[in-house]
C-alpha cells in the first residue's frame, strides 16, 4: 500500500536511492579494464573462423547502448581506423570498416574497383577464389582466372604470363584460403605486378589472414586487403574491414562510370571514415556500435601489449607446427601439398583410409573441441579443418592447443575401433 500523498516524494526518493542505476556515471566513464566476469563454459570452437573470443573483447562487446554518433563513440571509431592501418602495417592507407561479413569486402572491390567490362585476374586456390569470381562476375566485371591444383598455389611463372599476354585492372588472390588451408605468397605476388603490370591494383583477401600472418600492405604493393572481424582478429562476427591505398582511392574517384553499388559504395562510406578519424560525426547508416567496441579492445591488445604483432605472427607459426605435427604423428595428411605453402591459422588434413566426417567430427563435439567438414567441391568428404587462430594461438595458458591434439586423438582412436569392431 502505498504512503499518504505527503510522503510521496520521499518514498520516491527511498525506492530509487534502493537501485543502483549504471546511468547515474557519466556516459564517458570507461568500462572497468579488467572484466568482472568470465564466459559460460562452453565447447572449444576451433574451426577457421569464428574463432574464440577473450573475456576482455566479449565484456568490450557488452558496453551499454551507445549513439553512434556521440562525443563517447566517436574517438572509438576513430581509433580503429587508425589501429587497423598498423595492424596492417599501411601508414597512407585508407580503412573502411563497415556492418557486414567478410563478403562484403567482395562488394566494396568489384563496385568501386572495377567498371562494366574491365578485365580482372582471379588467382584461384579454392573455394574462396571461386565466389570471389562470381562476384565479380556480378558487378559486371570481364573475368579471367588461373586455378591451382587442390592444394596447390598459383604459380609465379603462371601469374606472369597472364601479366604479359594482357592488362588487367586488378588482380586478386585469395591470401589463406579457408577451403583447402592454402596460403599465398603475396609478396611475390605483389612485387610481380608493380614489376610487370604497375598500373594494376593488387586485391588480397585476407579474410582468414589479418593478424594470423604476416601482411606488410605498403611494401609488398597490396592496394586493398579485405578482411572481417570473426577470425585472426578474434571479434565477434559482423564487421568488414578493408584497407585500401592512395592508389586505389584514386581509381575509385576517376572511374568513368557510377558506382555499381548502394550500400557498398565509397561515396557513401569515405567522407563517413574520414569524418570519425577527424573527431567528428558522420552518418550513412548506422555502425554495429557494439562489435566497433570489441574492435576497439582487439585491436589495441594487438597493437599495444605483449607480444607485439610481429611475436603474433611468430607465436602462430609456432602453434600451426605444433598442430600439423600432432596431425602428421596421428598419419594425417594435410591437404596442402607444400608444407611452405601451409597456412598459419588452420590446418586442413584428410581424414584416414576409411574413415568419414560423421565418424570423427561428432566425437570430436562430444569432447567439447567444435572442429569444421570439408568445403572444397572436390574433396569435400574427404577431409576435415581445424582454426588455431587468436587467443588459442597466443594465449598458452588456455591450453587450446593441448586440448585440440588430445582430443583429436582419441576421437581417431575411438573411430578406428569402432570400424574394427
Amino acid at each position: 500500500m502505498l504512503p499518504a500523498r505527503s510522503s510521496l516524494r520521499s518514498f520516491t526518493r527511498s525506492v530509487l536511492s534502493s537501485f543502483s542505476f549504471s546511468a547515474q556515471r557519466p556516459l564517458s566513464s570507461a568500462m572497468p579494464a579488467s572484466p568482472p566476469f568470465h564466459q559460460e563454459p562452453h565447447k572449444l570452437l576451433v574451426i577457421p573462423g569464428p574463432i574464440e573470443v577473450s573475456d576482455d573483447v566479449l565484456y568490450a562487446n557488452a558496453h551499454p547502448a551507445m549513439s553512434h554518433v556521440s562525443p563517447e563513440f566517436i574517438p572509438i571509431l576513430g581509433d580503429c581506423i587508425r589501429m587497423t592501418r598498423e595492424v596492417l602495417l599501411a601508414p597512407t592507407s585508407q580503412p573502411f570498416l563497415i556492418s557486414g561479413s567478410g563478403t562484403l569486402g567482395w562488394d566494396q572491390v568489384a563496385a568501386n574497383l572495377v567498371e562494366p567490362g574491365e578485365d580482372v585476374l582471379v588467382l584461384k586456390t579454392g573455394y574462396f577464389g571461386d565466389s570471389f569470381e562470381d562476384c565479380l562476375t556480378v558487378y559486371g566485371a570481364n573475368v579471367h582466372h588461373i586455378t591451382a591444383p587442390v592444394g596447390d598455389v598459383v604459380s609465379q611463372a603462371d601469374i606472369a604470363k597472364a601479366l604479359k599476354e594482357r592488362k588487367y585492372k586488378i588482380v586478386t588472390f585469395t591470401h589463406v584460403d579457408t577451403s583447402t588451408g592454402v596460403l599465398s605468397d603475396a609478396k611475390m605476388i605483389g612485387h610481380l605486378v608493380k614489376e610487370l603490370s604497375p598500373e594494376t591494383l593488387v586485391v588480397l583477401d585476407g579474410v582468414c589472414s589479418v593478424a594470423s600472418e604476416e601482411i606488410r600492405q605498403e611494401e609488398w604493393n597490396i592496394d586493398v586487403v579485405l578482411s572481417a572481424s570473426q577470425k585472426g582478429l578474434g571479434v565477434p562476427p559482423g564487421l568488414s574491414i578493408l584497407s585500401a591505398s592512395q592508389k586505389a582511392i584514386k581509381v575509385f574517384q576517376e572511374r568513368k562510370t557510377p558506382v555499381t553499388s548502394y550500400y557498398a559504395s565509397w561515396q557513401k562510406w569515405l567522407p563517413v571514415m574520414q569524418a570519425y578519424e577527424k573527431g567528428t560525426a558522420a552518418y550513412f547508416a548506422t555502425p554495429p556500435v557494439n562489435l566497433v567496441y570489441a574492435l576497439h579492445k582487439s585491436l589495441s591488445i594487438i597493437t599495444k601489449e605483449s607480444p607485439t604483432l610481429v611475436e603474433r605472427w611468430k607465436l602462430h607459426s609456432e602453434a600451426s607446427a605444433k598442430v600439423k605435427d600432432a596431425c602428421a604423428a596421428l598419419g594425417l595428411k594435410q591437404v596442402p601439398v607444400n608444407p611452405e605453402n601451409a597456412a598459419n591459422g588452420m590446418t586442413a588434413v584428410y581424414f584416414p583410409e576409411g574413415i568419414t566426417a560423421g565418424d570423427v567430427i561428432p566425437r570430436l563435439s562430444q569432447l567439447d573441441v567444435v572442429v569444421a567438414g570439408g568445403l572444397h567441391k572436390d574433396i569435400k568428404d574427404k577431409y576435415f579443418r581445424i582454426g588455431h587462430m587468436g587467443v588459442t594461438a597466443v594465449e598458452h595458458q588456455r591450453g587450446d592447443l593441448e586440448k585440440i591434439i588430445s582430443s583429436l586423438g582419441s576421437a581417431l582412436k575411438d573411430a578406428q575401433a569402432a570400424k574394427n569392431s
